[in-house]
C-alpha cells in the first residue's frame, strides 16, 4: 500500500496558509468593490440587455438555414418547381 503523501513532493499552494489568506483578502476586496460600485453596475444592466439583443440575433440565426442560395442552384422541372 502506497502512502497518501509523498514526502519528497512540496505541498500544494492551495492547501497552505498563504492561499487561505489570499482568498480571504480577495473576498474582502470583492465585497468592498461591490458595495462601492453596485449602483453603477446595476444601472448598466438595462443597456447590456439591449446590447445583447443584436448580438444574440447575429449569433443564434447562424444555423437556421436562412441561406437561400442553395435553392437557386437546384435544377427546376419544366413547370417551374424544383426537382
Amino acid at each position: 500500500m502506497e502512502p497518501l503523501h509523498d514526502k519528497n513532493k512540496p505541498p500544494s499552494f492551495w492547501n497552505s496558509r498563504a492561499a487561505i489568506a489570499f482568498l480571504v483578502i480577495g473576498l474582502v476586496a470583492v465585497f468592498f468593490l461591490w458595495e462601492e460600485h453596485r449602483a453603477h453596475l446595476l444601472g448598466a444592466l438595462p443597456y447590456l440587455l439591449f446590447l445583447a439583443c443584436p448580438l444574440m440575433h447575429l449569433f443564434m440565426h447562424h444555423g437556421h438555414g436562412h441561406d437561400h442560395s442553395h435553392e437557386d442552384s437546384k435544377p427546376k422541372k419544366p413547370g417551374g418547381e424544383p426537382s
